[in-house]
C-alpha cells in the first residue's frame, strides 16, 4: 500500500511537472510541446500503468485549467501512447534502457566496453524519439483533424501546427495530411528531447529508489 502511495504521488508530480514545462514553452515562444518528459520517466521508472496514468492526468489537468474545448482532453491519448511505446521499447530493450541490469541476466559475452554500451543507449533512445514522432504525428493529427472537423472555430487554438500548416500547405489542402505532416518538423525536436530528457530523469530516480519494475519482472521470471 505504501508503494501504491508513493507511485501515485510521483505520478501526480510527474504530471505537474509536464504541465510547467509545457507552459514554459508556450509561454517562452518555443515551437514545441514537451508535455510527455516525465510520462517517459515515470514509465522507465515504474511502468506502462503508471506512465499512462502520469500522462492522462497531465492534459486532464491542463485542459481543465486552460482547456479551449472538449477537444483537448483527446489528446490525452497522445501522451497515453507515449507511455505504451516506451514501455515497449523498454521490454525489448532493458539492458539500455535500464540503468543497471543485474549481472546475473547478462552472459559474459554480451559484456561490453563503456563506449560501446553509451552508444547502444543512445541508439536506441533515437530510435524511441523516431517512433515516438511518427506515432505523435499521425495520432495528434488526426486528434485535431477530428475536432476541427466538429468545430472548425477551434482552428485558432491549435497555434503550433497551425502555424506551420499555414506555410506548409495550401488553403485546398485536406486537413488529416496537413496535419500529420505539419507535425513531423516539431516533433523530431520536441520528441527527441523528450526521449533523452526522461531518460535522464528515470535514472536520477532509479538511484534515489534502487528499484525498476522491469528488472524485477525479469529477475521474477529467472528464478
Amino acid at each position: 500500500m505504501r508503494k501504491i502511495l508513493l507511485m501515485l504521488v510521483l505520478s501526480v508530480f510527474g504530471a505537474l511537472l509536464n504541465i510547467a514545462i509545457n507552459r514554459f514553452a508556450l509561454y517562452s515562444g518555443i515551437p514545441l510541446y514537451m508535455d510527455t518528459i516525465l510520462t517517459i520517466s515515470i514509465t522507465l521508472a515504474f511502468g506502462l500503468v503508471w506512465g499512462a496514468f502520469c500522462g492522462t492526468l497531465t492534459n486532464v489537468i491542463s485542459h481543465t485549467i486552460w482547456g479551449w474545448s472538449w477537444g483537448g482532453y483527446l489528446y490525452a491519448l497522445c501522451n497515453i501512447a507515449t507511455a505504451f511505446i516506451t514501455w515497449i521499447f523498454c521490454r525489448y530493450f532493458q539492458r539500455e534502457l535500464l540503468e543497471k541490469t543485474p549481472d546475473v541476466l547478462i552472459q559474459p559475452a554480451q559484456k561490453s566496453s563503456k563506449l560501446s554500451k553509451i552508444m547502444d543507449k543512445v541508439i536506441i533512445l533515437l530510435l524511441l524519439s523516431f517512433s515516438l514522432c511518427l506515432a505523435m504525428s499521425i495520432l495528434g493529427g488526426l486528434i485535431t483533424a477530428f475536432i476541427l472537423r466538429f468545430n472548425p472555430s477551434n482552428s485558432e487554438e491549435v497555434i503550433i501546427s497551425a502555424l506551420l500548416s499555414a506555410t506548409m500547405f495550401d488553403q485546398n489542402a485536406p486537413t488529416i495530411i496537413k496535419e500529420i505532416i505539419s507535425r513531423i518538423p516539431v516533433n523530431i525536436i520536441d520528441r527527441s528531447i523528450s526521449a533523452f530528457a526522461g531518460y535522464g530523469i528515470s535514472l536520477l530516480i532509479y538511484r534515489f529508489f534502487k528499484t525498476s519494475v522491469f528488472e524485477k519482472s525479469t529477475l521474477e521470471k529467472k528464478k
